[in-house]
């Protein structure tokens, strides 16, 4: 039996969200106290503010630095076919964030095989 893409168990998936503050305690907590890895997870307390962080340019770096290993700056801005100044400013607002991580050698770093992206919408009452 094959396990979905999404639970291969040799992938390391980031899962993005938005949640309140009260569910995000609530996991963190539930990690905490259970012996089992938990999967890793990046939360946004509202889906405007996940927008801002995750624009339509900075989705395509993520991309690119999906699986990719450490890159720098100039190399990821040749991969993407951006100019090396707006990549930088990108790239610092993704890694004050942390959504990326910057590496003490200057590179880029991305230690994720995947992204799935979960957003829901519920009729107001």
């Amino acid at each position: 039996m094959s396990l979905p893409c999404c639970e291969d168990q040799t992938m390391r998936t980031l899962m993005i969200d938005v949640c309140d503050l009260e569910t995000t305690k609530a996991r963190m907590l539930a990690a905490l106290e259970s012996s089992e890895p938990s999967a890793p997870v990046l939360s946004f307390p509202s889906e405007e503010q996940l927008f801002t962080v995750l624009t339509a340019r900075r989705w395509t770096l993520l991309r690119a630095l999906t699986g990719a290993g450490p890159v720098g700056v100039r190399e990821l801005a040749r991969r993407v076919g951006r100019d090396v100044k707006g990549v930088h400013t990108d790239t610092q607002a993704l890694v004050k964030a942390g959504v990326i991580d910057k590496l003490p050698d200057g590179k880029l770093h991305f230690p994720y095989d995947a992204v799935h992206l979960e957003l829901e919408f519920k009729a107001v009452a």
